[in-house]
């Protein structure tokens, strides 16, 4: 079962490594490759090429060692989840975050990856995030989250068609053009 876009153009070989083709393409834009360029460089046939980029084939290891090669990078580049630099940036960048983190673990209770990244990627004016302003962040994500919690509970119940209405009457107000 396919759970997002990204899940379209990564394939997982028989060693449990996962081939994103968003990297190999991040790659050629870094290169300026157009896909005949890769054909030309690495002698790898177009269909098999195109197939690696949409995520549909489980190359041999010859197939990416010349991917690898033609692109003039090492092997392991081609299975580095293009996700992981950008997520790696934002920490970097937004160094605040972290001291927030080690200062108020309570606040960070069972959050997930994906939550972490959400609040290592926001920005302030200016730039980065100060401590306050990831507390700040933190304390709104989690407030976010816990109405979530909140509107699943509902919905589960008889009351969820008094919710589905009051959302439905929200949604109108705040999306309706006013002329």
């Amino acid at each position: 079962m396919i759970s997002s876009p990204a899940a379209t153009t990564r394939v997982h070989l028989a060693d449990g490594r996962a081939l994103h083709g968003a990297n190999v393409r991040r790659l050629m834009v870094r290169l300026n490759m157009t896909l005949a360029d890769v054909v030309a460089a690495t002698g790898l046939d177009e269909r098999t090429v195109r197939s690696i980029l949409r995520g549909t084939t489980r190359p041999h290891a010859r197939t990416l060692h010349k991917l690898a090669e033609g692109l003039g990078v090492d092997a392991d580049e081609l299975f580095r989840d293009p996700r992981e630099g950008a997520a790696a940036f934002d920490r970097r960048s937004n160094p605040a975050v972290a001291q927030a983190i080690d200062a108020h673990p309570q606040l960070f209770a069972r959050w997930t990856r994906a939550e972490f990244e959400e609040l290592y990627s926001r920005v302030a004016v200016g730039g980065e995030l100060t401590e306050e302003g990831a507390l700040a962040a933190a304390a709104a994500m989690n407030r976010r989250r816990e109405l979530l919690r909140q509107v699943a509970v509902i919905l589960e119940t008889q009351e969820r068609e008094h919710l589905q209405e009051f959302i439905a009457m929200l949604y109108r107000r705040v999306t309706t053009v006013e002329e």
